[in-house]
């Protein structure tokens, strides 16, 4: 049988041959596109094209401390650093412009653009990359039960009839008092009660926090979890693939629906369904002026966070990670996710392209000055970048308690905190047909790229029109 273009065998067939021909030819189509943008500055030296693309690129490192400086500086110094930022980039846009080559620049991103399109094109066929996720076949809830928070993404529950369509299905629904002196609703112990009179289905319409609080009772008691995108930015449901323009489409599961297992973090024992967040960001939304002011806030705090001089001072301890443990000294920001989030891709970053993998994604940013500001253009090569996969986060403090932003949800728990991961505890029972399921894209490597390319297809003919001799 012969081999495929990724080297897994061929079916043979017409069909399956014009795909790998596709393939080829966007494999040829990427590797011409960047040959192109390495090529275009050389056919204009005497414009000065390669002088000029040297100092864009030294432009946009400058760009980069300068925005370091901005957000760890006051007053002038971060005045004069805001206007290098913004001057550096238009300032190589002007010699390009006097130079006569403006449209160098734009040309070349428009080459790199393509080679990356056509780049993800070709590996995108390619069998290794054609991940499943597995869904189960489960009969409709009988009982079920949903809580919805009526203020949520900005009163998404009334807007769309939420609950009137719930309860058409055979919804019993509880809208959260959001009214209330006393502080909100419990809602764990709104699911537990539910469970208690008999449900057999628990489900939120409301922002993450909320999810996980109710997914972790869901896990506990084995039963399935329904998620509905009433949030504002609705994470957890983008990674499931769930419509997020309409949240009424969420509710289709409870009459025609399947079940995915997917994995359930905690941070101690406060459960979360996306991440726990620690560091700068963390310290910042635990201000009491956040809420009113977050540009101002996040801009007056930022400058003693960043150097150390104020806030927590971390160190995480990172195991299971498949070899050796590591640990992330003094970062500035820490971030332990429900699966890791794509650092590979820029289209793909704060995507999961799985929830079920067992693991712990492990995002640790050290930047110890203006140089490694700049140098994390080189993404997850940068030196001041950990992103790792972990069974188990143990993020230690300089004080007796910590900062942590749990699934968006400020809190200040006891140093240090265990951060684990349990494997499929999380029965999620979802539409069939979900508009939103994202496409896994594999990362872009060059070299599967060129051995696709130089791939010769052979079509194969029917074999009744060349019979074997002396048949």
């Amino acid at each position: 049988m012969d081999a495929g273009p990724d080297g897994s065998p061929s079916t043979g067939s017409g069909l399956d041959e014009r795909a790998h021909a596709r393939q080829r030819w966007a494999a040829r189509a990427s590797l011409t596109s960047a040959g192109l943008a390495v090529i275009a500055p050389i056919v204009t030296v005497e414009s000065g094209g390669p002088v000029l693309v040297i100092v864009g690129a030294l432009s946009i490192i400058v760009m980069m401390a300068a925005l370091w400086w901005t957000l760890t500086r006051r007053g002038w110094l971060r005045f004069a650093a805001g206007t290098l930022a913004v001057a550096a980039p238009a300032a190589s846009i002007a010699l390009f412009a006097v130079a006569q080559l403006l449209w160098l620049p734009f040309l070349l991103l428009a080459l790199w653009a393509l080679a990356v399109w056509t780049g993800k094109v070709a590996l995108s066929g390619t069998r290794s990359h054609a991940v499943q996720v597995v869904e189960y076949e489960t009969p409709p809830p009988a009982r079920p039960f949903l809580i919805m928070n009526p203020r949520s993404g900005g009163g998404k529950v009334e807007r769309f009839g939420l609950k009137e369509k719930a309860e058409r299905l055979g919804a019993r629904v509880h809208l959260l008092d959001t009214s209330r002196s006393d502080g909100p609703e419990d809602v764990a112990a709104l699911a537990r009660a539910a469970l208690d009179e008999g449900a057999d289905l628990l489900g939120v319409a409301g922002g993450d926090g909320t999810q996980a609080l109710v997914a972790a009772v869901a896990a506990e008691h084995d039963v399935p979890f329904l998620v509905v995108s009433a949030g504002t930015r609705n994470h957890f449901a983008m990674d499931l693939g769930l419509d997020r323009e309409d949240p009424s489409t969420c509710l289709d599961a409870l009459s025609d629906g399947v079940e995915l297992r997917v994995d359930l973090g905690f941070a101690d024992d406060h459960p979360f369904v996306n991440n726990a967040s620690f560091g700068a960001y963390a310290a910042v939304v635990q201000s009491p002026e956040y809420r009113d002011d977050k540009v101002r806030t996040t801009l007056d705090l930022l400058p003693e966070l960043l150097t150390h001089e104020r806030g927590p001072v971390l160190t995480a301890r990172v195991a299971g990670t498949g070899g050796p443990d590591i640990v992330i000294d003094m970062p500035q920001a820490l971030l332990v996710s429900n699966n890791p989030y794509r650092t590979d891709d820029f289209a793909g970053l704060g995507r999961r392209e799985r929830l079920d993998l067992g693991v712990l994604g492990v995002l640790g940013v050290k930047v110890e000055g203006a140089a490694q500001a700049a140098e994390l253009l080189l993404g997850r090569y940068a030196e001041g970048l950990t992103a790792v996969s972990a069974r188990e986060v143990v993020v230690e403090c300089d004080r007796d308690e910590v900062e942590v932003g749990v699934d968006g949800e400020a809190l200040i728990l006891p140093a240090p905190v265990r951060c684990r991961i349990r494997p499929r505890a999380l029965r999620v029972r979802v539409p069939r047909d979900r508009p939103g399921v994202p496409e896994i894209k594999p990362p872009l490597e060059w070299r599967r790229l060129r051995k696709l390319a130089a791939t010769v297809g052979r079509t194969a003919l029917p074999k009744s029109r060349h019979p074997k001799p002396g048949l």
